[in-house]
């Protein structure tokens, strides 16, 4: 499998990698294969998080015996010193390992959020002291905020970024990518897939690896995925114009304003799986599920009309989609 250079941090990883925040999803149990199959397909570098619940244990749990086949890439949304150290020994401790390749911090969101990272006893200080004690080797930083992205990197402390990118989202193109590959910080490329939600799997990841990224690393559940989305990166073929204009009509299907299916909106109040919601609608209005859609919709614990709006998950909402008013859509058209 093609294998690029992540930035300064100077390691070689392959450019299809593994994104580990489905397998939170899964029980401990049935997670294994999955990531065993992830090294045995050759996928040499796993991202996962504090915030993916029990993804990190999983790791621990399943491949720790594995360590020296694969880097490994976490992140903490602490803001402070002391919360971050106290988040780098959870991680190496639920991964079961005394090294972590690169540590990022997690979703810069607001000013004051990179604010606190950067100010003296702020969450860098921790990542600093851990990287000259050899716990961790490289900094990073992720977010959904291109302006805020391309502060964080233009302080030059960070040796990757981390950013939503796929043929729907391209505005890391426009300052945020040459901006970071001028001063070799590595581009790691969440959401490649759009959280789920793209049916041409083989283009978009060709889409992807066309252009200067480090690394995608699409959030895998399944074994059968490993192989699909690899594939693109072992015979490497690029876009015909027919096949751009396949990307160019499911852009369009879709719209810029879509749920990536990260999950940062639960839990709800309600039991909704808000998430599992836009899903639904999306392949009841635009793919064409109008009889096997409404009838998985009825069997649901929880259904949008249960919302009572709250509004939570809007507040957490990384891309700041207006959840309740589209909840109601989905309540309007399957109950």
């Amino acid at each position: 499998m093609e294998k690029r250079r992540l930035g300064r941090t100077g390691l070689d990883v392959t450019a299809i990698s593994f994104g580990a925040l489905p397998i939170q999803r899964y029980s401990m149990e049935d997670a294994g294969p999955v990531l065993q199959a992830a090294l045995d397909a050759g996928i040499n570098f796993i991202d996962t998080a504090r915030a993916y619940t029990d993804s990190e244990e999983k790791i621990g749990q399943h491949i720790a015996h594995r360590r020296s086949e694969y880097y490994l890439a976490t992140k903490s949304m602490s803001r402070d010193k002391a919360s971050m150290a106290r988040d780098i020994d959870l991680s190496l401790s639920h991964m079961k390992t005394d090294y972590i390749d690169l540590y990022q911090v997690h979703n810069i969101k607001a000013r004051q959020d990179f604010e606190a990272v950067m100010a003296p006893g702020g969450a860098l200080e921790a990542l600093k002291e851990a990287q000259q004690a050899g716990k961790i080797g490289h900094i990073g930083v992720t977010g959904h905020s291109l302006p805020l992205l391309i502060e964080a990197v233009k302080t030059n402390e960070f040796s990757t970024v981390q950013v939503p990118f796929n043929f729907i989202e391209t505005g890391a193109l426009e300052e945020l990518f040459p901006l970071a590959q001028s001063l070799d910080v590595g581009r790691i490329v969440m959401k490649p897939l759009g959280g789920g939600q793209v049916r041409s799997v083989d283009l978009a990841l060709r889409f992807l690896l066309e252009h200067d990224i480090s690394v995608a690393i699409p959030g895998m559940d399944q074994v059968e995925q490993i192989a699909q989305n690899t594939a693109p990166a072992r015979q490497f073929q690029p876009l015909t114009e027919a096949e751009k204009n396949i990307l160019k009509a499911e852009a369009e299907e879709i719209g810029p304003n879509f749920c990536r299916r990260c999950g940062y909106c639960l839990p709800c109040v309600a039991g909704i799986d808000i998430p599992g919601m836009f899903i639904f609608h999306l392949q009841y209005a635009c793919y064409g599920l109008k009889e096997a859609i409404p009838k998985r919709y009825a069997a649901l614990p929880a259904k949008a009309s249960d919302c009572i709006e709250c509004g939570a998950c809007e507040q957490r909402c990384p891309y700041d989609l207006p959840i309740r008013d589209r909840l109601k859509k989905v309540a309007q058209d399957l109950g």
